[in-house]
């Protein structure tokens, strides 16, 4: 930005503004009050509807980097015909695209087909055929020097490139856009960080009970009735005092992948606390709910933790129960931690099902 040039003093200079710059910083302070904010959709839309309009592209599309996959998901764009929904960057053959977010800078092509840094392979431009010119700007966006998204804008009406202003105007952007979007992730981050357990992932103690809240007023809109499983680890303070804390943490996550591994996408698994976990099966009969049970603690018997070269054994203790929508949350969860406490008792590593408290021991 430091070493862009604006030839019409938008700037800022000793001269006063005329009116084409007036008309653009007219244009530009709502765009910027309306990129601050939370709203990524919102953001798409300016991206793909507004910004074009300020310095005459044609089309343009925004993609969004996830880094856990190191995928480009489209977000938004006003393409009339089809691009690519994702985009990995991981490919072999590296796009313009990829090489922007690789490179973190802006790529200008005047011409695809002679552009020569980055080399464009005829695979990358036979999307030129769609446009009227062969020109785009590859604009990686950026927040704390991380690459959060790519805006592609392509196909300058009314002239044969972008220019100087067009790309000072894109860079000014490109950092607001960037800034808010990385903005969006961190917020997105601190709320899922709010709502689940720092060491199994799994939701935790408070968004269980909120979602047990959601399931039960489910069963009484429409009918049915929801199964709660609580699991607890067998003898984890031996691990934690014969092993050490971080032995014990394993153990922890270890149980808790193990029943993750045990139920459906639509079932809810929660750290309930401490070496405590709790699962809301929702139309699940107490049968169904027993085999899951029994996969569980077969899963984690046949799983012990290698700790330094020892083996530990882990089994964990479960007891379920069946609820409708006219029991309250804390009632389904003292009834369910009775049916566990009556499994330990039995002599822990077996289930126990709450009224009946039929015995099941593996």
């Amino acid at each position: 930005m430091n070493n862009t040039r604006w030839d019409n003093n938008i700037s800022g200079t000793d001269n006063p503004p005329n009116k084409a710059n007036a008309g653009i910083l007219q244009a530009i302070t709502p765009l910027v009050q309306q990129i601050n904010c939370l709203d990524l959709q919102q953001i798409g839309k300016i991206c793909v509807e507004q910004l074009p309009q300020l310095i005459n592209a044609r089309f343009a599309s925004l993609y969004i980097l996830d880094e856990t996959t190191d995928m480009l998901h489209l977000e938004n764009h006003n393409h009339p015909f089809l691009i690519n929904n994702i985009v990995s960057l991981n490919q072999a053959n590296l796009s313009p695209m990829i090489k922007a977010v690789k490179s973190k800078a802006l790529i200008i092509v005047k011409n695809i087909k002679d552009h020569k840094s980055p080399t464009i392979s005829k695979q990358n431009y036979k999307f030129v055929e769609s446009y009227q010119s062969n020109n785009c700007i590859i604009v990686p966006l950026i927040c704390h020097n991380r690459v959060v998204g790519v805006l592609n804008l392509a196909d300058k009406i009314g002239a044969e490139e972008f220019s100087s202003d067009d790309i000072a105007l894109i860079e000014l952007f490109r950092q607001l856009i960037g800034a808010s979007i990385g903005n969006i992730k961190l917020f997105e981050k601190t709320q899922q960080q709010a709502k689940t357990d720092g060491l199994t992932g799994l939701i935790n103690h408070r968004t269980f009970f909120e979602t047990l809240e959601i399931e039960l007023r489910r069963c009484q809109r429409y009918g049915g009735q929801l199964t709660v499983i609580m699991a607890d680890i067998d003898n984890l303070k031996p691990i934690n005092d014969n092993f050490g804390h971080h032995a014990g943490d394993m153990a922890i996550k270890r149980v808790s992948r193990k029943i993750v591994s045990c139920i459906r996408k639509i079932d809810t698994a929660a750290r309930y606390g401490g070496d405590e976990f709790a699962v809301i099966l929702p139309n699940t009969s107490l049968s169904e709910a027993l085999v899951a049970a029994e996969r569980m603690i077969r899963e984690v018997c046949d799983s012990p933790v290698i700790w330094e070269r020892e083996k530990i054994q882990v089994s964990i203790s479960i007891g379920l129960g069946q609820y409708d929508s006219e029991t309250s949350p804390e009632e389904v969860t003292r009834r369910s931690d009775e049916a566990l406490y009556a499994a330990k008792q039995a002599g822990k590593n077996t289930v126990r099902i709450f009224n009946t408290l039929q015995t099941n021991t593996i």
